[in-house]
């Protein structure tokens, strides 16, 4: 379950460059501090941290530390979980990616730096800050889960951001199965 739910949030990173619309700036790169709420119908929360990478060319990397020890990369290809707890190591296809710039494009001004935005039959509540730069996404993941996250300390670029630090680094001890 927490796969699949990882697989869907990565998904929403997906995307381009510096892209502004409707007050709300997604630039060529940018890295952040995150935390992730995830609650199930019942109320029941699992709540991450980590700090996460994204850059242009499709590429995001999550460095999950708390309460699991996990690496999540993905390309908009590919996906790969290593989860350092477990000593595993999930790959996936993926055959569906959300593009963050066309869920930006989508989003309609609700309130005061808040905006709604449908995109493949999922909405998306996004928060921004005075200057239009993410604070916030939440939507309902395809468990029906509601998925809060919350960036802080995000630093926007106009570059892109090296390969090397986007790559999940696989030790060789670790099994791998592919998803």
């Amino acid at each position: 379950m927490v796969n699949l739910m990882n697989k869907f949030i990565l998904s929403i990173f997906i995307g381009g460059s510096l892209f502004a619309s409707n007050s709300i700036l997604l630039p060529i790169s940018f890295q952040s501090y995150f935390k992730q709420i995830i609650t199930n119908e019942k109320k029941k929360k699992i709540i991450y941290n980590g700090n996460m990478l994204y850059s242009k060319g499709n590429i995001v990397k999550w460095n999950y530390n708390k309460p699991t020890k996990k690496e999540v990369c993905t390309n908009n290809k590919n996906l790969i979980v290593i989860d350092h707890d477990l000593e595993q190591i999930t790959r996936y296809r993926l055959s569906k990616a959300i593009n963050l710039p066309k869920i930006i494009k989508n989003a309609k001004f609700r309130r005061k730096q808040v905006y709604i935005a449908k995109y493949e039959d999922k909405s998306y509540t996004i928060q921004v800050d005075k200057d239009g730069k993410l604070m916030r996404i939440a939507y309902y993941d395809d468990l029906d889960n509601t998925v809060l996250i919350i960036f802080d300390k995000i630093r926007y670029s106009n570059k892109t951001i090296n390969i090397k630090k986007l790559e999940c680094k696989i030790p060789k001890e670790y099994d791998i199965i592919d998803g």
